[in-house]
């Protein structure tokens, strides 16, 4: 795969709001739908468990559906045909994947313009506040990026956005491009803006995350889906409604970037810093 990519990605955030009541069918056409009224881009991304809802809990395990399942006809499979239609890259959000020895996860998705499963991403941080996620589903443990024509993708969900560990582990991987599906809600709204943008700003990347819009299980949630470069400028940023976002990601400035200012290569700890990480646990440990 081309290490150096299009110079320009267009994007496109399609920011959901909830059907309440409707099925998972409903939301299904209600998805595809909104992504027929885009213009052609490269790239489009949804939101977090668009299909069931974030805190519609009692919808988790019936509405589940294992991968072979989503993959022949289930959400994957209408995402993959929206996909090919378009010509177009599409992060599918995140659906609810019912696993082995009974287990279920919060399982995100990108798919290619041919309609190939290029990764998949499985939510490591599951969410207990206020919320059933942790008892219902399995953490995911492991991070994958995908290395496409329009540069290296990867993925984190919601709450994975408070763990800077997990984005320098992406760094490391190779991302460039990291997407966010969320269902983030209003009350914490100042904390989404300011994560997404660090989280941007100190991998010097660019964050493209989606959020839920409406209301969810009793739960208002934020919309506001935005876009931020590698030098941590929200280049474009929804309203709290449903709507879609369309921003550009030049590719050129965040290798400029890079190269220019040169943060991740000055790092001192981790991948680039092994000896001084294991000299700062030694003193740690011998009491210096």
């Amino acid at each position: 795969m081309n290490s150096h990519p299009t110079d320009t990605v267009t994007v496109a955030c399609v920011q959901m709001a909830s059907l309440g009541e409707g099925t998972k069918k409903d939301r299904i056409n209600h998805a595809v739908s909104l992504i027929d009224q885009l213009p052609p881009v490269d790239l489009i991304v949804l939101p977090e468990l668009w299909p069931v809802g974030f805190f519609r809990f009692e919808r988790y395990k019936e509405e589940s559906e294992s991968l072979e399942e989503s993959l022949k006809g289930g959400v994957i499979a209408a995402i993959r045909e929206v996909a090919v239609r378009r010509r177009a890259f599409v992060l599918g959000g995140s659906f609810v994947e019912r696993a082995e020895r009974g287990r279920f996860h919060n399982t995100c998705f990108l798919v290619g313009p041919d309609g190939a499963l290029l990764m998949t991403y499985r939510k490591m941080h599951v969410f207990g506040y206020r919320s059933k996620e942790a008892d219902l589903l399995t953490a995911g443990d492991s991070v994958t990026v995908a290395q496409t024509a329009i540069g290296t993708m990867s993925a984190t969900t919601c709450y994975d956005l408070r763990f800077p560990e997990l984005y320098r582990a992406l760094v490391d991987a190779g991302a460039q491009v990291v997407l966010v599906p969320s269902a983030w809600p209003m009350e914490r709204l100042d904390h989404w803006a300011v994560l997404n943008q660090v989280r941007a700003l100190e991998n010097q990347m660019y964050v493209v995350a989606c959020n839920m819009a409406g209301e969810e299980g009793g739960t208002t949630l934020a919309g506001n889906s935005m876009v931020v470069d590698p030098w941590g400028e929200v280049i474009a940023r929804a309203d709290a409604g449903e709507q879609i976002l369309l921003a550009e990601l030049d590719m050129d400035r965040l290798h400029h970037l890079r190269e220019e200012f040169p943060v991740l290569k000055d790092r001192r700890l981790g991948k680039h810093g092994s000896r001084q990480s294991e000299a700062l646990t030694s003193a740690a440990e011998n009491g210096g």
